[in-house]
């Protein structure tokens, strides 16, 4: 079995506490543009591209063709960037307990760190910044060196791909990035069912799912995994059997 030379983690919910504070900038910009959907519906969509969700609701709310499609989907999802961007840059950002430990012996052991998530680059650099994880990455979000001060080697942004979740591209896109040419030495882990379905597309090595996000085992447990985790510490421990 090919050791785990690469460890890619969700932001919000995986990496990044998520108090459910994305579902309640969708929600705002849900009733501002006058939409009824539901909280299970908003739920099942978490990890995707945030247009994605909009396309997604307002297509089955007019249909793609109707002349106010577009137009629709972009005030909705000019509300919610505005309201997610000043929430973040008001309240900032914490890892989960935990987190900075795993990042360290990912480190410690030659395994390259990614990040990936349904936010846009803007918001994506906003928390990078409050988090400090932003420290010696190019302009192209990527740090191949151990440096000491970086915490992560590389970036992605759902805007970064031409599909985000459910499609495998934002992890082969940081794959290519990090110079990993086999998907079975590739560690991916996140709190959302696309989190899932986007690994299993890209044949990593192993999936894991984390229950101390946004998604409940039983709302994941449906979707292709290896394993679930109820704290980011589990990680190293995760790690260290499929390396040994």
């Amino acid at each position: 079995m090919s050791k785990i030379k690469m460890a890619i983690f969700d932001m919000a919910g995986t990496t990044v506490q998520d108090h459910r504070e994305v579902e309640k900038c969708f929600y705002e910009a849900i009733k501002a543009t006058n939409l009824d959907v539901s909280s299970e519906k908003i739920n099942s969509m978490m990890g995707w591209s945030k247009i994605l969700v909009f396309e997604t609701i307002w297509k089955e709310e007019l249909g793609e063709n109707h002349p106010a499609y577009k137009s629709k989907v972009q005030e909705s999802y000019d509300y919610f960037c505005h309201t997610l961007e000043s929430h973040y840059e008001t309240v900032g950002a914490k890892p989960y307990d935990g987190i900075l430990e795993v990042f360290e012996y990912c480190r410690a052991a030659n395994i390259k760190i990614a990040l990936t998530t349904g936010f846009y680059r803007k918001v994506t650099d906003i928390i990078l910044a409050k988090l400090g994880w932003n420290t010696d990455l190019n302009s192209d979000y990527l740090c191949l060196e151990n440096t000491g001060k970086n915490f992560i080697n590389c970036s992605i942004a759902s805007s970064d791909v031409k599909n985000g979740r459910p499609a495998p591209e934002m992890i082969q896109l940081a794959m290519a990035k990090c110079n990993i040419t086999d998907s079975k030495q590739v560690f991916n882990i996140g709190d959302t069912p696309s989190d899932l379905q986007s690994a299993e597309s890209a044949r990593v090595l192993l999936s894991v799912g984390s229950l101390y996000g946004t998604h409940t085992e039983n709302e994941l447990k449906d979707y292709k995994h290896d394993k679930f985790i109820t704290k980011p510490i589990d990680i190293i421990e995760l790690i260290k059997t499929h390396n040994n």
